[in-house]
């Protein structure tokens, strides 16, 4: 889940969500919604923060595909 990867890894880091958000050049609210787990969150902003993990948010099929 997108709430536990990210407080693990900031967490990993020492850091704050003050300091994630001011890393990610995001506001301190986007951070704490994406750890609180808000259900609608925008996909930009949560790429931004991703980022400084090496990481990025993408599409998975769940459909079985045999192409």
């Amino acid at each position: 889940m997108l709430s536990e990867y990210l407080k693990k890894k900031r967490k990993s880091l020492n850091l704050t969500q003050e300091d994630l958000a001011s890393k990610a050049g995001v506001g301190l609210r986007v951070v704490r919604e994406m750890e609180q787990g808000k259900p609608t969150l925008r996909m930009d902003k949560v790429n931004q923060v991703l980022m400084l993990f090496g990481a990025e948010l993408g599409v998975v099929s769940k459909v079985k595909n045999d192409e």
